[in-house]
């Protein structure tokens, strides 16, 4: 079936078309790519996991991502627009697939059989090679299994065909790298955490700025910091990380170089009720000196919000490492700048 579901749940139907996927996917020696869903026979059919109950104060973008990771987000608070957060560095990149536990020895050779049962090859070759691991029956551990962040497999996943599922004892000497850990938890908090667009507001109104006439940009709205957390507790593993996100700066872009100024940024601070910032008495205003002729500028303002992450569900737990990239929201709008030709008589 799809990534993000048991095995054993599949029909034979389903488990067959998905023994069939393997021939192909095992006949490449290079790395397995998150296009071969089939090897462990866990993708391809629509059926959706069951959705995690609602944890306190945390109310929306719940969630699951892979078989068994949930995912909860405290209320952004502003009652305005959100956004998926976008990370200030371009080349951080939520992690491709991971394992996850998914059987006991003895579900998992009722999985090989029946996923694989009368496959040809080289699915034949992978289901004996797990019988000759006897499926570690009578050991203590589980068996992981790859699972996927997206449906869409266009990225390659560092996991290699011939050990879609591994062996983890209760005392793991060597980790594999994707095994899931609170790190890779966080990054998929981070990925799945929803932000607050900056409220801003100006004045005169975006189709009506005019040369030379001082533009306020006011912030309007406060609101507090927003966490995000995602966690697995199956077959006996548990573990959670929680991604923590503060506003700390609003950035204004008038959207050309004859605006004076430019950009500019504000402090917010913590208020009574939240975040915020005033831009009433702030010398940022924005006064534009060349009209947008027949187009438009694009304004912008966006927010930073400075990532943490704890290795529980509590947000307010100790900051771990590595860290995070900041995150950012924005807002963008076409503004319209208008000449007043003035008639000398």
């Amino acid at each position: 079936m799809r990534a993000g579901l048991g095995g054993s749940a599949v029909p034979l139907v389903v488990r067959t078309v998905a023994a069939a996927g393997l021939v192909v996917a095992l006949g490449s020696a290079s790395p397995a790519y998150a296009g071969d869903p089939t090897v462990g026979g866990d993708e391809g059919t629509t059926t959706q996991p069951d959705q995690p109950p609602t944890n306190s104060g945390a109310n929306s973008t719940n969630g699951t991502i892979g078989a068994h990771i949930r995912i909860n987000q405290s209320s952004p608070g502003t009652g305005g627009s959100t956004a998926t957060a976008t990370s200030s560095n371009a080349n951080w990149k939520p992690p491709v697939c991971w394992y996850e536990p998914m059987y006991t020895a003895e579900e998992y050779e009722k999985f090989i059989k029946d996923a694989y049962g009368g496959a040809g090859e080289p699915a034949a070759s992978y289901a004996r090679k797990r019988d000759k691991e006897k499926y570690h029956e009578g050991d203590k551990g589980l068996w992981w299994q790859v699972k996927f962040r997206n449906d869409d497999y266009s990225t390659a996943c560092p996991v290699t065909t011939g050990n879609w599922e591994i062996w983890v004892p209760p005392a793991d000497p060597q980790p594999d790298p994707n095994k899931l850990t609170p790190e890779i938890l966080s990054e998929l908090a981070y990925n799945s955490t929803k932000l607050p667009t900056p409220p801003v507001v100006l004045s005169p109104s975006a189709d009506r700025l005019i040369v030379n006439l001082g533009t306020r940009v006011k912030f309007e709205g406060e609101f507090d910091r927003v966490w995000t957390t995602a966690d697995i507790n199956y077959k006996g593993v548990q573990m959670a990380a929680t991604t923590v996100a503060t506003p700390v700066a609003l950035k204004v872009d008038a959207g050309t170089a004859d605006a004076d100024p430019q950009t500019c940024t504000y402090d917010l601070v913590k208020g009574g009720d939240g975040y915020t910032v005033d831009s009433k008495d702030a010398g940022c205003n924005v006064t534009y000196r060349r009209s947008s002729g027949g187009g438009t500028y694009p304004f912008k303002a966006s927010i930073t919000w400075k990532v943490t992450w704890t290795d529980s569900a509590d947000p307010d737990g100790p900051a771990r490492q590595p860290a995070l990239p900041d995150g950012l929201s924005t807002f963008e709008q076409d503004v319209t700048v208008k000449e007043i030709q003035a008639v000398n008589r």
